[in-house]
């Protein structure tokens, strides 16, 4: 990407995420990132191209924290949770709440390119919770992921009404979890 087309998304972003997608034009981008609407449109072809160029950045983000976060957990349990973790410290940078979410509620045309994005970014968690729970030997682990698909969203969701549910939702993560691991080690394991 040309420095130019760094400072279109650098500015879209901030734009699209702080004052919504649907609330930004072209023009305002431009303006933002010093350049003309012409180059803008020679970096990216179009404002819907750019809105999914914009979320593909924060999705790679995404994915590396979370990945990070797996790899430092130190069990296969404490792995399925690591999403959680990951949010902690997601949260702390992006306070409107998730920009995937809103990106949804703002683009339902699920053929708009952006649309996908987010809605593949929110597919990759759902199978990265069923991948971490059937190596933590989580019985159902589809049905296990979908809670805390669930769980996980909701927190996002509650994030900018300040009423810090993170920490409630970790711990139902983890307590998700450890029911699951208690059944798939059965009564007598888990009793010794």
């Amino acid at each position: 990407m040309t420095p130019a087309g760094r400072r279109i998304v650098a500015a879209a972003e901030e734009l699209f995420y702080n004052r919504g997608i649907t609330a930004v034009g072209v023009d305002l981008i431009a303006e933002h990132s010093g350049v003309t609407k012409r180059t803008l449109y020679n970096q990216f072809g179009s404002k819907d191209h750019l809105v999914a160029v914009y979320l593909a950045g924060r999705d790679q983000r995404w994915r590396a924290l979370v990945q990070a976060a797996v790899d430092a957990a130190g069990t296969p349990a404490e792995a399925v949770v690591a999403p959680f973790e990951a949010l902690r410290t997601w949260s702390a940078a992006n306070t409107r709440g998730c920009a995937f979410i809103n990106a949804l509620a703002e683009l339902p045309d699920a053929a708009h390119p952006a649309h996908r994005v987010a809605a593949d970014q929110k597919l990759w968690l759902l199978n990265l919770f069923e991948e971490l729970a059937a190596a933590a030997d989580c019985p159902r682990p589809a049905a296990l992921a979908t809670r805390l698909l669930v769980l996980h969203e909701g927190a996002i969701a509650t994030q900018p009404l300040a009423l810090d549910t993170l920490p409630e939702a970790v711990e139902l993560a983890r307590a998700l979890v450890e029911a699951g691991s208690r059944v798939s080690r059965g009564p007598r394991d888990s009793q010794a």
